[in-house]
């Protein structure tokens, strides 16, 4: 009978990796981060909103450099990245973008139960930012969840892929 009890449905756990952005701290679910690196070299783009700091080349790869402090607004006037910072390469379907975050991210393993629906204010006042996944209680801790796929809309991620890989194009050169 204990057996039994054992093997009956244990609370699934969340793995996340946690960051700081303002005063606040912030979670991805692990399988949404590709890789945690220290912030290469980037390269800024003209005609790109505040928030995307430029490009970078990872590995091989030139992906956008996002800053989320400023993308939601939690920097404080005149503060600026460190020297040394951390990007999370984060890998969606259609594209991969780099986020930076001032201090070395942290796996944190939690239980799913401890992520609660974000408030419904909140969530009315975001009707067009659903990337709040929910919130996290570990101990005293409060972590915000992030849903990383759904953080730009869909003309931003327009604006960050690279130019000529459209399907009319493919389409011309096959004809």
């Amino acid at each position: 009978m204990t057996d039994e009890k054992k093997t009956s449905k244990p609370d699934a756990l969340l793995q996340l990796i946690v960051f700081r952005l303002g005063e606040e701290e912030y979670g991805i679910r692990i399988e949404q981060v590709k890789e945690v690196t220290i912030t290469p070299e980037v390269a800024r783009m003209p005609k790109t909103p505040a928030f995307v700091k430029g490009i970078a080349n990872l590995r091989g790869d030139i992906i956008a450099i996002i800053d989320l402090e400023e993308r939601f607004a939690l920097r404080s006037k005149g503060q600026e990245i460190p020297t040394v910072s951390y990007t999370l390469a984060i890998e969606a379907k259609d594209y991969t973008i780099g986020i930076v975050v001032r201090e070395v991210p942290q796996p944190l393993t939690i239980p799913v139960s401890a992520i609660e629906k974000a408030p419904e204010l909140i969530q009315d006042i975001n009707i067009h930012d659903k990337y709040i996944e929910g919130i996290a209680r570990v101990e005293s801790r409060i972590i915000i969840v992030l849903d990383m796929l759904k953080l730009l809309t869909p003309s931003e991620i327009m604006q960050l892929q690279p130019k000529g890989e459209s399907s009319s194009s493919t389409a011309r050169t096959k004809a």
